[in-house]
């Protein structure tokens, strides 16, 4: 577990660094650049025509130092979620596998529950500290060590609930990322009408241009961090809705496989 918790932290980490950098260059190699050329291009033409209409474009869009940050925010938010999904969907890969060899009809009594135990525990290590595997080891470890199947089908909940609240947690800083892009798309809208309020003076001597820009920048910054806000909280619930199922499926798999196949001599099986 620790070394899960030390490989996600480098992982996350190391997607920060490697998203800043591709993102910034990105920005000084192509969109800059394109923008500031398409701007003077488009104050050229409203000088030389007052009823110019300029043409929305996507470098002017995200030019600005809040767009950037919005989007390297995403990009790591992303990245993060990326490698949840793949770990979760690798977990789900062992529903598909019959971890305890238990032909049909046969029942398992307190002093085989060591037995049963041991092909799971014989496992991988990155597989046996998988979800499914906890559980059914402690289920088995519970029957043998109490010899009741009510205690097994409360432990393995446990664990599965434990799991849940972990991998809520563990989502804790995509949610942090989903709620500081808005906010810093609404500090580059407060920068923007700042700035245009500063140039109030030349829009009543006549240019407008400043004060355009600056308004720009306000409803450019707020429109691209509400645009990758949505995109981001769309991915963030469709994880979450793959990870409740993976807990709730290995749940039904341990009731399906093991709680009801557990007997205590004099019982019917499962009871």
């Amino acid at each position: 577990m620790r070394q899960g918790l030390l490989y996600q932290t480098l992982y996350q980490v190391a997607a920060l660094i490697t998203v800043v950098i591709v993102v910034h260059a990105v920005y000084v190699a192509i969109i800059r650049p394109n923008a500031e050329f398409i701007q003077q291009q488009q104050t050229q033409l409203q000088q030389a025509d007052p009823d110019y209409e300029p043409e929305v474009s996507v470098y002017i869009v995200l030019r600005n130092i809040e767009q950037e940050t919005c989007i390297i925010l995403f990009l790591w938010a992303l990245s993060i979620i990326g490698m949840k999904t793949l770990a979760t969907t690798r977990e789900r890969s062992l529903l598909d596998r019959s971890l305890i060899a238990l032909s049909e009809g046969m029942s398992i009594l307190p002093e085989d529950a060591r037995g049963y135990s041991r092909p799971v525990q014989a496992l991988p290590e990155r597989e046996r500290n998988q979800l499914l595997p906890r559980a059914l080891l402690a289920g088995l470890h519970r029957f043998h060590a109490t010899h009741s199947i009510q205690d097994v089908s409360n432990t393995v909940k446990d664990v599965c609930a434990t799991e849940a609240d972990r991998l809520e947690t563990e989502l804790s800083i995509v949610r942090y990322v989903a709620w500081a892009i808005p906010s810093i798309g609404f500090l580059g809208t407060v920068r923007g009408i700042a700035t245009a309020l500063g140039q109030a003076h030349q829009a009543v001597a006549g240019d407008i241009v400043g004060v355009t820009q600056s308004l720009g920048l306000a409803f450019n910054s707020t429109f691209v961090a509400l645009a990758v806000s949505i995109l981001l909280m769309f991915l963030l619930h469709q994880l979450q809705l793959l990870q409740d199922r993976l807990v709730l499926d290995c749940q039904n798999y341990c009731d399906e496989h093991l709680i009801r196949r557990l007997q205590v001599p004099g019982q019917e099986p499962g009871t």
